[in-house]
């Protein structure tokens, strides 16, 4: 229970990170959705990679080139799937509004989340057999 809520609060913050860079490029600076989607998504996963490592799973395998190469991997992953599922809703549903648009957003992280979740506990930050013993 503990990992699940340590997940969320490092997952929370980048939810926040990642809500406002979109809302900062998209209504602040003009740019096109899919673009700050992108950008936004990819600081997240950035950010998280930190509070993943050093808060919510401090206590797995120590960090070595592997495990942050899948990290990178998955979490490319989930935000491919995160900007696709975006993509559906802004341009495929015409959910264009601030309110709409944040929607879209909203849905397609906490989609995306649910990977992220299963693949991080599963294969990137794998519990140490020999510290579990």
């Amino acid at each position: 229970m503990l990992e699940v809520v340590r997940f969320g609060i490092v997952g929370g913050s980048g939810v926040l990170v990642n809500f406002l860079i979109f809302n900062l490029l998209l209504r602040g600076l003009g740019w096109q959705a899919m673009t700050a989607t992108v950008l936004a998504s990819c600081i997240a996963m950035a950010t998280n990679y930190l509070g993943f490592r050093y808060f919510a799973y401090r206590d797995r395998a120590s960090r070595t080139r592997s495990q942050i190469i899948l990290f990178f991997v998955f979490s490319g992953l989930g935000v491919v799937m995160e900007i696709g599922l975006f993509w559906v809703g802004y341009h495929g549903l015409g959910l264009h509004g601030v309110l709409q648009s944040n929607v879209a957003k909203a849905l397609s992280i906490v989609l995306a989340s649910a990977f992220r979740f299963l693949v991080y506990r599963t294969w990137v930050f794998q519990q140490d057999a020999h510290r579990t013993a």
